[in-house]
């Protein structure tokens, strides 16, 4: 039985491989040399890497690919996507053609507005904790302008603090509810260093003000921003004329465009299909941030949170038709940042901002809304025409065929059998096996 270790994180890389494939694996010599193979020749570029996180053995690869020909706001892109899933860059860089002619992307920035609270219980009088705050209120934003002072030289900062009653429904809890502006910057710890500021000031004045009676008591849970921020909001839009939406030869303009908005409708209407629905929205937005180096998990928290605000889980996306017009949109929160973080660490992120053109956070926010918008759509009208297996397993016959261990003859052979006829995974195992039978 394999016993706990102490000390894990101060062991060498080499004994830290050494346990973990003795004690976990079962051929310790294979691991090892799996784990070695994945480590970069360049020494130096090694210990970024190895420094990004405690613990670190080897590095894991994720595809970095290209869907090119994005024109947003009249400028063309070639948008980097970090993902493992076949048919993501492709269907990105479908929608991103198809629309290249009808008048590319439009987008919008709604707002910039991140949030933070500081989280407090106090048993005193409500209206003795707002009158206090009332007064006090002023010194949240000077205590903390030792932090604010960059910030605040690039057009950001503190835009506001709001003191909130949540006793309805936690008894004695209250927060002080903050919104700031960190532009280029995703802004985690300059929110967070605000917040424990602000924290002390509360606890500091609380005590020289008198706000704490004899059996009264407040106490600071946590200081913390919040992911999520609906008020960090991005739109992107297409439309064109019905006539001009023609998804496949079999199938009318006005079909596809009632079909879209009726697939649309439906995910506003069933959870079970809205969770697919905005899946496939945020497999366009996560590979772009994590070729950008932002945070994939805050993004998804925000996003479903968004997806639910109504009280049900909805479509992220939208569709109509009017007077002739087929429209197609968005609107999701993105708390991006271009600098700070592995923004200028990561060789591959600082590559992939700069085949952006080094966007700012704003620029960002478009893109990735773009990236998001183009993959339901792609989805969406594979969906309402030929239905979705017959593009994504053309996408999967590569892994099928590595997996079958196919040669380099035989996958060339197998990937022009496949261009016309149907690609499921017993039939290309039945085309693969029929083929080494015939050598």
């Amino acid at each position: 039985m394999t016993q706990p270790i102490k000390g894990f994180s101060k062991l060498s890389k080499e004994d830290k491989i050494t346990w973990i494939a003795e004690n976990y694996t079962s051929d310790a010599r294979k691991t090892s040399e799996i784990l070695r193979q994945y480590w970069n020749d360049d020494k130096q570029l090694q210990q970024l890497h190895d420094e990004f996180i405690e613990n670190t053995i080897s590095n894991y690869y994720l595809p970095f690919g290209i869907a090119p020909n994005f024109l947003i706001n009249n400028k063309l892109y070639a948008i980097p996507m970090a993902i493992e899933e076949s048919s993501v860059v492709a269907a990105a860089s479908k929608a991103a053609k198809f629309w290249l002619d009808r008048g590319g992307f439009k987008t919008k920035i709604l707002g910039t507005q991140k949030i933070g609270q500081v989280h407090f219980f106090y048993t005193g009088d409500s209206k003795k904790l707002t009158a206090f705050f009332k007064k006090t209120k002023a010194s949240f934003f000077d205590e903390s302008k030792p932090l604010t002072k960059k910030m605040e030289t690039r057009g950001g900062g503190i835009s506001s603090i709001e003191l909130r009653n949540m006793t309805q429904k936690l008894p004695n809890y209250y927060q002080l509810h903050c919104t700031f502006e960190t532009q280029d910057a995703m802004g985690a710890n300059f929110i967070n260093s605000c917040l424990e500021q602000f924290a002390t000031t509360l606890e500091e004045k609380a005590t020289i003000e008198g706000l704490i009676s004899e059996g009264d008591s407040l106490e600071v849970v946590m200081s913390i921003l919040s992911n999520y921020v609906p008020n960090c909001l991005v739109r992107a839009e297409v439309s064109c004329p019905i006539s001009e939406l023609d998804l496949h030869k079999d199938v009318s303009p006005e079909k596809s465009a009632e079909k879209m908005v009726q697939a649309v409708a439906i995910a506003n209407a069933e959870p079970h299909r809205a969770v697919t629905h905005n899946k496939g929205i945020m497999n366009g937005v996560d590979a772009v941030i994590l070729a950008t180096g932002n945070d994939f998990r805050a993004v998804e928290a925000g996003v479903h949170a968004f997806a639910a605000k109504t009280g049900s889980y909805n479509s992220l996306t939208e569709a109509s038709i009017e007077n002739g017009v087929f429209k197609f949109w968005i609107e999701i929160p993105l708390a991006l940042g271009t600098v700070g973080g592995l923004t200028s660490l990561h060789p591959m992120v600082h590559l992939a901002h700069e085949i952006l053109q080094n966007p700012s956070a704003k620029e960002l926010m478009q893109i990735v809304a773009v990236a998001g918008l183009a993959q339901n759509f792609a989805a969406l009208s594979s969906l309402v025409t030929t239905g979705i297996q017959e593009g994504h397993m053309k996408m999967h016959l590569l892994n099928i065929l590595n997996q079958m261990k196919a040669t380099n003859d035989e996958k060339l052979t197998l990937v022009s059998y496949f261009k016309d006829n149907t690609a499921t995974h017993s039939a290309v195992v039945e085309a693969l096996d029929k083929l080494r039978e015939n050598l």
